[in-house]
């Protein structure tokens, strides 16, 4: 299965100071591991140029296949993402026709009245080499940087934004990526046995399978004070990959073979959860 490596970094004081919760970040992970990609890395930084680039040089050097960049693209003194990566991919801003005209489609689309002065125009100068995305939703455009071995994609930080232009122009270059991809998922709430219990057998079993065709995972809900509370325990069972029916077998395999070491250590589920 050909697995894609994704960063996200999200660029904005408001997600370091307690002010925003970085939504985007949890919304982009989600869409990717759902197509079969996998986030490596998730990294929250200020509003400023320096840092940016720093982050944009760091990442392409780790090689990633996808550099996913949220928020930073307005017209305001404090929108910077698109001088920061210009600057950590040594390359010039400069007034892009084609984003010009989508900034102005943006505008006529919301029937609103502008004159097009330095602070909008800002938004229509992007790294030189770079392509431009039509935003469907708000005003500033996206913007797709293609480097030797990461693709880059700047997207706007207002969740509707950034969401509309990803599903629409790059999830669908990801999906081509991996191809047909399936995932077969359930958790079940357990009692009477802990993280520790478990831990030898999901070792045994996520040995035994192909390096990221499952996930398997335990999430304590409750810990043991004495015989009279015993302990409660999620069990995660992701099972994936690009054969429908494997990854059923793998995910009915693996889901036997834990519910008999619950058994056997004399635990109890109490409730499966299964992915729609």
């Amino acid at each position: 299965m050909r697995v894609f490596a994704t960063e996200i970094l999200c660029v904005g004081n408001e997600l370091l100071s307690g002010i925003t919760i970085n939504m985007n970040a949890y919304w982009l992970s989600k869409k990717i591991t759902e197509v079969g990609g996998s986030v490596k890395r998730i990294t929250a930084i200020r509003d400023d140029v320096d840092e940016i680039s720093l982050a944009v040089r760091e990442s392409i050097a780790r090689k990633p296949d996808w550099l996913i960049i949220s928020g930073g693209l307005g017209p305001t003194y404090d929108d910077k993402t698109l001088q920061g990566v210009a600057s950590g991919l040594r390359l010039e801003l400069e007034l892009d026709n084609m984003a010009l005209d989508m900034l102005k489609k943006s505008y006529s689309r919301q029937s609103i009245n502008y004159e097009l002065n330095e602070i909008r125009l800002k938004m229509a100068k992007i790294p030189v080499g770079s392509n431009p995305i039509q935003n469907p939703v708000g005003s500033a455009p996206s913007v797709l940087i293609e480097t030797n071995e990461t693709k880059i994609v700047c997207l706007p930080g207002v969740p509707n934004e950034m969401e509309a232009i990803f599903l629409e122009s790059i999830l669908p270059q990801m999906k081509k990526i991996v191809g047909d991809f399936h995932i077969a998922e359930s958790s079940y709430e357990t009692v009477g046995v802990s993280e520790a219990m478990l831990a030898p057998t999901l070792s045994e079993i996520v040995e035994s399978n192909p390096h990221d065709s499952i996930y398997l995972k335990t999430h304590p809900l409750g810990q043991a004070s004495d015989n009279n509370n015993p302990p409660q325990t999620r069990v995660q069972i992701i099972s994936k990959g690009n054969d429908k029916d494997e990854v059923q077998r793998r995910f009915s395999n693996i889901s036997k073979i834990l519910i008999e070491e619950i058994s056997r250590l004399k635990g109890k589920i109490v409730e499966v959860r299964k992915l729609p």
